[in-house]
């Protein structure tokens, strides 16, 4: 792997993790305004522990060394989460200035997957 690609992989790594990171606590604690936003998104409160859980055990699992199936799964969960973020936000008519921070974390998330270095991604051949 180059270096370069190296470089870019853990600086992406870093920021979308702790995006994710902080996003997911705001949503598990519920501050005031994630749920207002969810209020006006139309979602149940309940979504924001769920998706909170799930965005910080994503980031475990993107982190932690071995496991490569189980970051294929938090890759795309963070994509699903925030493409489908993008989308409700615009469904509802929000300004554009709102989107910034979701589609930041969908470029990070794209960056730092197609970056991953081979030990990180899975190896679905079947040889032995």
């Amino acid at each position: 792997m180059k270096k370069s690609h190296k470089i870019i992989y853990w600086i992406a790594t870093v920021w979308l993790s702790l995006g994710m990171l902080s996003t997911g606590i705001v949503q598990i604690i519920k501050l005031e305004e994630e749920t207002e936003m969810m209020g006006r998104l139309g979602y149940p409160l309940y979504f924001l522990t769920i998706i909170g859980v799930w965005k910080i055990l994503g980031v475990v699992a993107i982190l932690l060394p071995k496991l490569p199936l189980f970051k294929e799964w938090a890759y795309a969960g963070f994509f699903f989460v925030m493409s489908g973020a993008i989308i409700s936000h615009l469904a509802i008519g929000d300004p554009a200035s709102g989107l910034f921070g979701p589609i930041l974390l969908v470029i990070l998330t794209i960056v730092s997957w197609y970056f991953r270095p081979v030990s990180r991604k899975p190896n679905f051949s079947n040889k032995q």
